[in-house]
């Protein structure tokens, strides 16, 4: 292994770890669940992204040929991370905030009306 590739995967775990330590800190000092919910998000996505990539690079550095397992669990990642957050999100509204106080939509729907199909 190079001395170039041994700097590369240690500044990714550098920061992958650094991103894990701040995401947690700001999951447990941030006050709002709203703000809450975007610390862990961010470390999900940044972090573990980092020590994947240094994971890829290291196997491709020691073994010569790349693995795909990295970079499907790197697509799951920063696919389902965005969609966890939005639900859990709107969950909070829909649970704590009055829709009373919610500005208008624009359209005939109210907020976060699911629309069924009629009983028969």
């Amino acid at each position: 292994m190079t001395g170039f590739g041994e700097i590369a995967i240690s500044v990714f775990l550098v920061i992958g770890g650094s991103f894990g330590l701040i995401g947690s800190y700001g999951l447990l000092k941030l006050r709002d669940p709203m703000q809450r919910l975007h610390a862990p998000t961010k470390a999900t996505t940044i972090g573990v992204g980092s020590v994947l990539i240094a994971s890829a690079l290291d196997t491709l550095l020691v073994t010569g040929h790349a693995t795909w397992q990295e970079i499907l669990v790197s697509v799951f990642l920063f696919i389902t991370a965005p969609l966890s957050a939005l639900y859990l999100a709107k969950a909070h509204i829909m649970k704590t905030v009055d829709r009373s106080t919610l500005p208008p939509t624009a359209t005939a729907a109210p907020w976060a009306e699911l629309r069924r199909a009629p009983k028969d």
